[in-house]
């Protein structure tokens, strides 16, 4: 039996830890600020100190990394932080999700949620970011998210091996009767100067009774063997000989299968089902109602997957009409009214716009974005098992926390009841974070007299129903001085990503909601001087779910500011790259300008290009990574020819190079799948696109060469995985319009002009 008895009773998952036998160590061992989930789940004779570390008895090393593998690579370099300290290598370990418990929680994810930007080092930023960490710690939110997962666990993993490897060789050194001063380490064994070697395992009992005094210094940076190098992730064996357990995987016994139909209009409910002709279907078991905080609906349970696809189709269903504009030029006029209004909130600013704009030239642009959404290569699901007043819990999700805390709440049980078991994600930039998904399965399992039932998405439900990235209209003014930008009114319309999660998640606090930064994050919070400024958001406030997408609100503002700057560069007679460097005044901006001078040098900037080829450059700060992107586009041939883009990422620390790398290239595609061809429209009241024929990602073919380098400038620790996204479709922008001097101001730009993706 492994180490979890909890989880090895479904040991057909792939889902246990380590063997029998061991000790678990680590950081959490002398911070308690939430009990260790572990000990009443391991099996007789097993030791646990902490959530983080698990050695058993025959020197198998198990590291416990409790954030979502979702192709990020995130458990190898928690992992790494962990062997690195501890004396083992990375060949040596292994990796568990673990449990959904408090003692997980993620502090790092909400420190830079108050209004600073991240280079603003003042007392009042950085009490700020204290009292938001104390609130992360106080929420206990385990959620993989906002790049911060390696951000986190930089301390409290590399002190959870810090700690084990302090206990063994206490314990080797009492076996010994040596100094534990004079002993080493080396793959997982304590080495003695006369030749004496002990296995982390051999040592495992006795080092569970001893405690230390206080926690052991960590090594510096010069001493690294393996943070600070490239590593063979550690789930790779899984994924390439197909042992990977995912959400849409889980079999269990006796288990029924499930779809959803959910109201397309969002917000409405049904005012007619055909429940006989979806019973009438073979293999169709039960229709059941689904009232929650996130929609309304019915769950088809059937005795296969294709059978409640069928009985969904068959029930024939009516809405009522959505409260909302039933198209999406309805939705545009709506968000064109907010803009027309007194802004709801203000972040930043220097100086008087509105004064410095009088009598003066005014250069004015407005800019559009659609909704878009995430459309994870494995479409959502879970599988769920009611019985005895407990549920059990089989899904990929990046927040097993908060879905324990919404299901038990929806059956009225105790979120103690709760026991998730997260799987393998395939995808999920913010999408699995939401509690839909659990909800949905919790309400259907709930009629399958203690059953399990996987409930599977179609992937027409699954774009139809998503939390989109929200849809935002933005009116930039701002006037210039000797061919210089002097002041900038900053105005942007969209929905409240905040308010809408806590409506579905947290309802009893959505309307308590704080000013939502992210309207305008990637706009007042750039390395950039203005005499005078003022950012102004606009909140919308309408039935249609939005949500965390990779990069959130930077990912709209970085088009839109980015592209302003180099409408203004053109207006100055300017050259795009040397206007924003003389814009980066103050000393804590050098990581941007670091940044911008390396991506012009990998991209030649400045030579001379052929008629009809463009370059365009753009630079955003998010989530602590400065990054800056050129792009280049052949126009000659009359459609646009990406033909490369070159990256610079600073995220201060890189403790993976190539795990990083091949996270900004993930984003840049991501993002420059949106900026050609994606965008999530309505009419009717419903969103229009289905499945991938009409809402495609970029095909291999269309993916032009991306090269990237990093630098480690910035002064304190930045994100991997969202980074690389916000400046994109600003640099294809800008590229298109010095290729061609045509400005594109609306996203997707596949709408005016053509792409060649061959």
């Amino acid at each position: 039996m492994g180490k979890i008895a909890k989880y090895t009773r479904r040991g057909f998952l792939g889902l246990g830890l380590a063997a029998a036998g061991g000790l678990a160590v680590g950081y959490y061992y002398y911070k308690k600020p939430y009990p260790n989930p572990l000990p009443d789940t391991l099996a007789e004779g097993d030791f646990s100190f902490t959530p983080y570390v698990i050695i058993g008895s025959d020197n198998t090393i198990t590291i416990i990394t409790p954030r979502a593998e979702m192709g990020q690579g995130i458990h190898t370099t928690l992992a790494a932080l962990v062997a690195e300290e501890l004396g083992a290598d990375m060949d040596q370990i292994a990796t568990e999700h673990g449990p959904a418990a408090a003692a997980y929680y993620n502090g790092a994810m909400l420190k830079e949620g108050a209004p600073f930007p991240f280079f603003e080092d003042g007392f009042i930023a950085e009490t700020a970011r204290g009292a938001m960490g104390v609130l992360g710690k106080f929420l206990a939110l385990q959620v993989t998210g906002g790049s911060s997962a390696a951000i986190d666990g930089f301390e409290k993993m590399r002190e959870a091996g810090a700690t084990a490897r302090a206990v063994l060789l206490e314990a080797a050194a009492k076996r010994w009767g040596v100094d534990a001063s004079g002993l080493t380490t080396e793959r997982a064994e304590v080495i003695n100067q006369s030749g004496g070697r002990l296995t982390y395992g051999d040592l495992a009992s006795e080092a569970a009774k001893l405690t230390l005094a206080k926690p052991p210094a960590l090594k510096d940076p010069s001493e690294w063997r393996i943070l600070g190098k490239s590593q063979p992730r550690v789930e790779l064996h899984e994924k390439v000989t197909g042992a990977a357990i995912y959400g849409i995987d889980v079999q269990l016994p006796d288990m029924l299968y499930a779809t959803v139909a959910m109201s397309p209009r969002f917000g409405a409910k049904a005012k007619s089902a055909d429940e006989a002709a979806a019973m009438a279907v073979p293999g169709v078991l039960n229709v059941v109602e689904i009232i929650t905080t996130t929609g309304y609906g019915f769950g088809i349970i059937a005795s296969n997957t294709w059978a409640a696809f069928e009985g969904a189709r068959a029930l024939a269903l009516e809405w009522e009409a959505a409260d909302y504009p039933a198209d999406t030029t309805g939705l545009k006029a709506l968000w064109n009214e907010a803009l027309d209004k007194e802004a709801s909130f203000t972040l930043g600013g220097e100086g008087d716009p509105e004064e410095a704009m009088l009598g003066a030239e005014v250069i004015e642009a407005n800019y559009s974005l659609p909704y878009l959404a995430h459309t994870t290569m494995e479409p959502m699901n879970a599988t769920a098992q009611f019985k005895d007043g407990k549920l059990d819990l089989w899904l990929g999700t990046q927040a097993p926390g908060i879905a324990a805390m919404a299901t038990a709440k929806l059956l009225g049980i105790e979120p103690e009841d709760v026991n998730v078991i997260t799987t393998r994600l395939g995808g999920g930039f913010g999408r699995r974070t939401e509690v839909d998904v659990p909800l949905y399965t919790a309400a259907i399992a709930a009629q399958t007299g203690g059953k399990p039932v996987k409930v599977t998405w179609s992937r027409e439900e699954d774009i139809r129903h998503d939390t989109y990235r929200p849809m935002a209209e933005a009116r930039l003014k701002a006037t210039l001085k000797d061919g210089m930008p002097e002041a900038l009114d900053y105005r942007v319309a969209a929905p409240s990503i905040n308010k809408s999660v806590m409506r579905r998640s947290f309802p009893e606090f959505a309307e308590r909601s704080n000013p939502d930064r992210s309207i305008l994050d990637g706009s007042f919070d750039q390395p950039f001087s203005w005499p005078h400024s003022r950012f102004a958001a606009h909140q919308i406030d309408t039935d249609i779910p939005v949500g965390f997408w990779r990069s959130v609100g930077n990912s709209i503002n970085g088009f839109v500011h980015e592209s302003f700057l180099d409408e203004l560069a053109a207006a100055g007679g300017q050259d795009p790259l040397a206007m924003r460097l003389s814009m980066m005044k103050d000393e804590r901006h050098a990581p941007a300008r670091e940044a911008l001078k390396a991506v012009a040098a990998m991209a030649n900037w400045g030579q001379a290009l052929p008629e009809g080829v463009g370059q365009g450059i753009a630079h955003t700060l998010s989530f602590g990574t400065w990054v800056a992107e050129v792009v280049q586009v052949d126009m000659r041939g009359g459609a646009v020819k990406v033909e490369k883009i070159w990256a610079v990422a600073d995220p201060g620390m890189v403790l993976d190079p190539a795990n990083f790398e091949a996270q900004i290239t993930s984003a840049i595609i991501y993002g420059l799948s949106a900026a050609i061809g994606q965008e999530i429209t309505f009419d009717d009241g419903r969103v229009m696109q289905e499945n991938f024929y009409d809402y495609d990602a970029l095909r291999m073919a269309g993916v032009p060469p991306i090269e990237v380098a990093l630098l480690e400038n910035s002064p304190r620790m930045g994100g991997a995985g969202e980074p690389g996204t916000p400046p994109l479709a600003a640099a294809l922008g800008n590229a298109i319009f010095a290729a061609s001097g045509q400005r594109l101001r609306a996203l997707p730009f596949g709408n005016e002009v053509e792409f060649d993706l061959g």
